[in-house]
């Protein structure tokens, strides 16, 4: 079996096994290209644009916010969103269920502007968008759904390889025009043929026009869903450090009173203020304080010089929640070269980096993963009814009846 033969078996297959993934990803990957316009339009209660005034710090609103659903448990502190501040809660141990697990607060004045349930179908228009979001990065159904992600996710990767390779004119072929000038062809959509020509030009010229980006979203993909993966390839060829929350954190003092919010507010950003004149880098912005009741920590995030995100912010640090000693440090940018180039990946996927744009150009991309996929369906299915037809063909060759004898039979 020649290389190209195995290519074109190994495109086939594996973009039949994962072509209703990348159509489901596609279509939530175009949506979120634009998640913050939408959520704002469907629920604009819940996203008001922001107003005029000094932005309480965390743990004041995490305070408002235990005044104002004393039977909730308050998890995590959002202040990533310009206009509203989102609070993640959960049910007390051995309490009640809550009819929510989200609380919308005002930055500036603390007061509740609405609560929601994230759960497994939307039922209102302002739970929308999480939605989308939870299938985009789950199909909806928690681990095992992020699991079949992510190794869809490996499994594209490695096609992108593939499929380059076959748009490469067959190595020997003997022509008058140069390699490039044969290459080229694979670059054009010929307007003039037939409805099949059109989906062979579509899915080869499309694959290749947005290859890197395609294959942005592959690996990012395994990053995010199989990281485990991930991290080994990239710890071979740079310096990096696997995120604490892809790993088992163990809780380190399970027993002891957890730190208050205003004292973990406080230890992060002495944490914070020690590295930054370590590693040089200024904090812009307060970005979250969350409450990891499983591994007995707390995170704090900020926004600093170091972030290449337009929004939000991924310098943080994670303490022990009793002692406040450092457990983590993560610099998105300067510190380790395959956290950097990591940092890259995510914000590309995010398309949280160079502005309108690019969202547009992502949302575009979304819906082109979705041709991609169907016209390569579309090629497979046309092949195999010839492959058929033409075995038909040989069978009655072989016992000497003509094809057209056959003919409108059916």
């Amino acid at each position: 079996m020649t290389a190209r033969s195995f290519c074109v078996i190994a495109h086939r297959w594996a973009g039949l096994s994962i072509s209703g993934f990348v159509i489901v990803v596609g279509l939530s990957g175009a949506l979120l290209a634009f998640f913050g316009e939408f959520n704002r339009w469907l629920s604009p209660e819940l996203f008001p644009p922001p107003h005029p005034g000094a932005t309480l710090d965390a743990a004041t609103l995490a305070r408002r916010a235990e005044a104002i659903a004393p039977q909730a448990r308050i998890d995590t502190i959002y202040l990533g969103n310009p206009g509203t501040v989102v609070i993640g809660v959960s049910a007390r141990p051995g309490g009640a269920p809550l009819s929510y697990n989200q609380l919308f607060l005002d930055p500036v004045s603390g007061a509740e502007l609405g609560r929601r349930k994230i759960g497994a179908w939307p039922r209102r228009l302002q739970e929308a968008m999480p939605f989308v979001y939870r299938l985009h990065m789950t199909l909806a159904v928690g681990e095992i759904g992020a699991w079949l992600l992510g190794v869809a996710s490996l499994v594209w990767t490695i096609d992108c390889f593939a499929a380059f390779y076959l748009t490469l004119p067959p190595p020997g072929e003997h022509a008058r025009k140069s390699y490039l000038q044969r290459w080229r062809a694979s670059w054009v959509l010929k307007r003039s043929g037939s409805f099949y020509r059109l989906n062979v030009d579509l899915h080869r010229a499309g694959g290749l026009w947005l290859w890197a980006a395609l294959f942005v979203f592959a690996w990012s993909g395994v990053y995010m869903n199989l990281n485990s993966v991930y991290s080994r390839v990239t710890e071979t060829f740079f310096d990096y450090q696997q995120p604490l929350y892809f790993l088992d954190a163990a809780p380190t003092h399970e027993r002891e009173a957890p730190m208050s919010w205003e004292a973990a507010r406080e230890r992060g950003r002495a944490l914070l203020d020690e590295k930054a004149t370590a590693h040089g880098f200024t904090v812009l912005a307060e970005v979250a304080l969350y409450r990891l009741h499983e591994s007995g920590l707390y995170e704090y995030r900020v926004r600093s010089s170091r972030d290449i995100g337009e929004k939000y912010g991924q310098t943080a640090v994670w303490f022990d929640a009793a002692t406040g000693a450092l457990r983590q440090f993560a610099l998105p940018t300067g510190l380790r070269a395959g956290n950097t180039l990591t940092t890259w990946l995510y914000e590309l996927h995010k398309a949280n980096v160079f502005g309108l744009p690019y969202r547009i150009f992502v949302a575009i991309t979304g819906l082109a993963t979705v041709v991609l996929s169907v016209t390569g369906v579309y090629i497979w299915l046309k092949k195999r009814t010839a492959r058929r037809a033409a075995a038909r063909d040989g069978r009655r060759a072989l016992r000497g009846i003509p094809a057209a004898a056959t003919q409108g039979r059916h």
